[in-house]
């Protein structure tokens, strides 16, 4: 099978840790097409209040996303994990047409096939108002950042 994504299930805290930073350098290049191969053909989300279902809608969805959150930088917690899904909390920072910054906070759940390919996630996602004077994601993590846990506020 060509469609695999390592590490595979089942998880331990090592390769689920890996897992999270993957996806986290992954939706950092903000690059739809790259993001959706770590997804099932048949993958289903929820993103807020929407739903998308297969990697065409993943792409879809996400070139919506970075042309409306500009300059969008991630970072990606481990929460939790058993047998072949993960828990994570993130935030991401990222500027609307206006030059307004936000910050979103938000948890996501994931399951994955035997092949590491995502096929179900769910995230709940709130944006908070903030100043440039209070940004703290500029981009992606450099190689020492790996791991490292955001705090929360």
């Amino acid at each position: 099978m060509t469609d695999a994504r390592p590490p595979y299930p089942p998880f331990t805290a090592d390769t689920a840790l890996r897992k999270v930073q993957a996806a986290e350098d992954a939706w950092n290049t903000r690059d739809p097409q790259r993001v959706a191969l770590a997804y099932t053909p048949d993958s289903v989300w929820r993103n807020r209040d929407q739903f998308v279902t297969g990697r065409d809608e993943i792409v879809a969805f996400l070139t919506a996303k970075w042309e409306r959150e500009l300059d969008y930088a991630l970072r990606k917690s481990l929460w939790s994990f058993h047998d072949n899904r993960i828990a994570v909390r993130f935030q991401y920072e990222w500027h609307d047409t206006s030059g307004q910054w936000w910050r979103s906070y938000g948890n996501e759940l994931w399951e994955f096939d035997d092949h590491g390919l995502m096929r179900r996630r769910e995230a709940s996602i709130n944006d908070v108002a903030i100043p440039d004077s209070e940004r703290r994601i500029r981009g992606p993590r450099t190689e020492q950042e790996h791991g490292v846990d955001i705090p929360l506020h």
